[in-house]
């Protein structure tokens, strides 16, 4: 049994009897399921399932709610999500030529993935491949229900089954596409059966092309290939190889210029120094090559010296239409170099990672409108040019700006909002949806204190069996979270544990931490200040930005990263990025973990000593 397969259109068909899906950059798997277990079979027949045990294991743990609907056999695409509509495949292919049992453990815990299904081939034995798509479609959405899965793809929810959105609006779907990068969209006719291993016309797909431009640097005859570079801190680096959307006339015309001009590099390749530009139309860039590159333009309006990496970047993620971005030249961090497209180039790439803790909650922002450092002011209001599109919220006679969505963090930046300040609950309850200590120390040298008493801290943690987690503050000290199960405690009642963990801290070091509210008299001791998590008060966001000159990020750590050797300067915007390629999302699973937080048994435990007293 082969996947059906796709034909390539250049535009979408939009007539009543086509439904639309996302089309995601990954594994192309049909799931089996019998009462032996999952098997996960490539296109190419190839078994992928010791390569994905996260899958597997998802199914394992809700096998008893499937007993009934095996033999199942699913059709869909194996993913690492970025965001829900856009899947990294440098990971996925990574993950699928991993060799040792103990890397591919390892990578499914760090970078899990998720199967998301969009076609039913066979449910309790009973084969629907002749049956019309939209049949099987809603035969699949009704199995999804019945076990309580996930009816759309979330990448907060990795690692499990989940079903593909369906929308009868090409346009709709194709707005978010654009807004998140995705790699394109998928046409189906609606009485459309499945055929095995066919090459359909009624299956289309159609790509989210995005545009870069490079400098043409070598040719080879032997295979018609052309060479790509960009300039990255004044050197050539190779970012792409291609030959397709040339026409004869193109391809013959750059040949013999590389032949006449260049200089000759082997028996059938010829190199040129940096003078030819041209448009590259591709998908995504897996971190050293463009993703399905195809020429779309010459631009002999433009000198190689602007083709640089930073504008590849810029081309990667073009900035959603609804959107106006000004000025983006203008110096926000002078001291490091960043301008403002490069902090809205951040926002875009930190945005699947940040809304999560944006979401739903009354935004107070600290604004630099000159830059930093500069001339700052706090804004809770929403401003009288507050886009239509932004959420607001009114509390307290306030009309609060509330970041649900890439479009409003994206004209936050360019208000210059650098500071993002979140309440410790949402707006839709009354509850702390989360604990925060905030670690301040007297001083950025003084650093060490914040490092002791984070340790200090998830010992006690890990003694009530709480989970933790903990990131740098953007400035001189540590924030810890934990996060609780939604509207199930009050602020009166996680007061009594934050007092209990600090109280306990200082009388076990009382040269190192204090409780004393009055600056001048805590000496150079951490102040621990349990009465700032309250209704009302704020908290930076996690991947925040802060308002000092290295542009420092409020940024998520592990664990193991809290020792001597930690430092706040290590964590700037460049180095942030890098840290979510190589590390994921660190706190990708804060409100899921939430959810199973074991605090009622602690919260009873301190009453308890509480009464004795």
């Amino acid at each position: 049994m082969k996947p059906m397969l796709l034909t390539s259109a250049e535009s979408v068909p939009t007539s009543k009897d086509w439904i639309y899906e996302t089309k995601y950059d990954g594994f192309r798997c049909i799931l089996k399921w019998d009462i032996a277990g999952v098997t996960l079979i490539s296109r190419n027949d190839k078994e992928l399932t010791e390569y994905f045990p996260e899958i597997v294991q998802f199914c394992e743990e809700i096998a008893h709610k499937f007993s009934s609907y095996l033999p199942l056999i699913l059709d869909g695409e194996i993913v690492f999500l970025q965001n829900d509509y856009k899947s990294d495949f440098s990971i996925v292919q990574s993950r699928g030529r991993m060799r040792t049992k103990k890397t591919i453990m390892e990578s499914s815990e760090k970078f899990s993935c998720s199967f998301i299904a969009f076609d039913l081939l066979l449910i309790s034995g009973e084969d629907f491949t002749q049956n019309p798509l939209l049949m099987r479609k809603q035969k699949l959405q009704t199995l999804f229900e019945a076990v309580e899965l996930p009816l759309s793809p979330s990448f907060r929810n990795r690692g499990q089954l989940q079903l593909m959105e369906v929308f009868k609006d090409s346009a709709i779907l194709w707005d978010k596409l654009k807004d998140w990068n995705g790699e394109g969209m998928i046409a189906k006719k609606t009485n459309s059966p499945w055929e095995s291993g066919k090459r359909t016309n009624l299956w289309i797909k159609v790509k989210n092309w995005r545009i870069v431009t490079i400098i043409l640097t070598l040719f080879d005859q032997s295979n018609g290939y052309f060479n790509g570079a960009v300039f990255q801190d004044e050197e050539l680096v190779e970012v792409t190889t291609f030959r397709h959307g040339l026409s004869d006339d193109e391809l013959q015309t750059l040949a013999t210029f590389f032949q006449t001009k260049g200089t000759k590099a082997s028996a059938t390749a010829w190199v040129l120094p940096p003078s030819i530009c041209v448009d590259v139309a591709c998908i995504d860039f897996d971190g050293k090559k463009l993703r399905e590159p195809r020429f779309e333009a010459f631009r002999f309006d433009v000198s190689p010296l602007e083709v640089t990496w930073k504008r590849m970047l810029r081309g990667l993620n073009p900035i959603p239409e609804s959107v106006a971005i000004t000025h983006p030249d203008k110096p926000i961090w002078p001291a490091v170099g960043l301008v403002k497209d490069d902090y809205i180039l951040y926002l875009q790439e930190v945005a699947p990672f940040f809304l999560p803790f944006l979401e739903n909650r009354l935004l107070t922002s600290i604004r630099y409108p000159h830059g930093v450092p500069g001339e700052s002011f706090y804004q809770k209001n929403a401003p009288d040019y507050t886009p239509s599109f932004i959420k607001t919220s009114v509390e307290e006679d306030i009309e609060y700006i509330v970041c649900n969505d890439l479009k409003t963090l994206l004209w936050l930046g360019n208000q210059l909002a650098i500071e993002f300040h979140i309440p410790f609950k949402t707006i839709d309850t009354m509850k702390p949806t989360e604990i925060v200590f905030d670690l301040d120390p007297p001083s950025v040298d003084d650093f060490a204190l914040a490092i002791e008493a984070a340790l200090s801290m998830k010992a006690i943690f890990d003694k009530f069996n709480l989970h933790s987690f903990v990131k740098t503050s953007g400035g001189k000290g540590l924030q810890i979270y934990i996060p609780l199960p939604k509207n199930r405690f009050t602020f009166d009642e996680t007061r009594i544990f934050t007092e209990f963990v600090c109280r306990f801290l200082v009388d076990q070091n009382p040269r190192a931490f204090t409780i004393e509210r009055m600056k001048k008299n805590r000496g150079n001791r951490l102040y621990l200040d349990y009465v700032q998590h309250a209704e009302g008060k704020t908290i930076v966001s996690p991947y925040s930005p802060r308002g000092n000159e290295s542009g420092l990020i409020a940024t998520p750590l592990e664990w193991h990263e809290v020792n001597s050797s930690l430092t706040p300067k290590l964590f700037t915007i460049p180095t942030v990025l890098e840290r979510i390629k190589n590390k994921g999302d660190l706190f990708g699973d804060f409100y899921k973990v939430g959810e199973n937080q074991p605090f009622e048994a602690v919260l009873t435990t301190l009453k308890e000593l509480l009464k004795k007293k």
